[in-house]
């Protein structure tokens, strides 16, 4: 009688005996989302220490682009270049710096006995590096800058962009120079602030 005490019940037969069963479904089914939860809460937590949410600007996006095109133009120049300038407020921007060569420049005219008188400006977007440069190799520059102007004819002058077309090879002809005795020429615009022929 003791025995039969001792033992449980048994379930009627009319009864599913799996309680047991359930659970451990109900387990493994809870590991398994438990599991997933943890991996996404991972992914997600990586992405967001890593700054992947973060809107950034579009001025900081800019600032960046510049840098990178700073970067290049110096690796291009030597690494003693000047570098460009940027104005304060526009960070997509560049500073114009300009200086005015102190002498004119004088030459005839191929083919007439008319001669030309200029006084030439520079306009740059590094700093003064270049503008030191010019004043260093003054020589050789207006030595350039009258071999260009000397090839000019009546024919140029009744050209509508007669102008244009000579402060561009001027500008081609003081950077080449520049490039030699420097490495760098930095020249971005020349101006006739002066133009007179007689």
């Amino acid at each position: 009688m003791a025995d039969a005490a001792a033992a449980p019940a048994a379930a009627p037969e009319g009864e599913p005996a799996a309680p047991s069963k359930k659970k451990k479904i109900l387990l493994i089914v809870g590991g398994v989302l438990g599991a997933a939860v943890l991996i996404v809460g991972v992914v997600l937590g990586t992405l967001y220490f890593s700054g992947f949410f973060e809107k950034r600007s579009e001025a900081a996006a800019h600032e960046k682009l510049d840098e990178l095109e700073s970067d290049a133009a110096k690796a291009k120049a030597s690494p003693e270049g000047p570098s460009k300038v940027t104005k304060e407020a526009e960070a997509s921007r560049f500073e114009n710096n300009y200086m005015q060569m102190d002498k004119e420049f004088m030459t005839n005219i191929t083919g007439s006995k008319r001669v030309m008188v200029v006084q030439i400006a520079l306009m740059t977007h590094y700093d003064n590096r270049v503008f030191d440069n010019v004043k260093k190799h003054e020589f050789a520059l207006r030595s350039a800058i009258l071999d260009v102007m000397r090839q000019s004819t009546e024919a140029d002058f009744a050209k509508p962009d007669f102008r244009l077309e000579l402060a561009a090879k001027i500008k081609i002809v003081m950077n080449d120079v520049l490039l030699k005795y420097e490495d760098f020429g930095g020249i971005e615009d020349v101006f006739f602030t002066s133009f007179v022929t007689q």
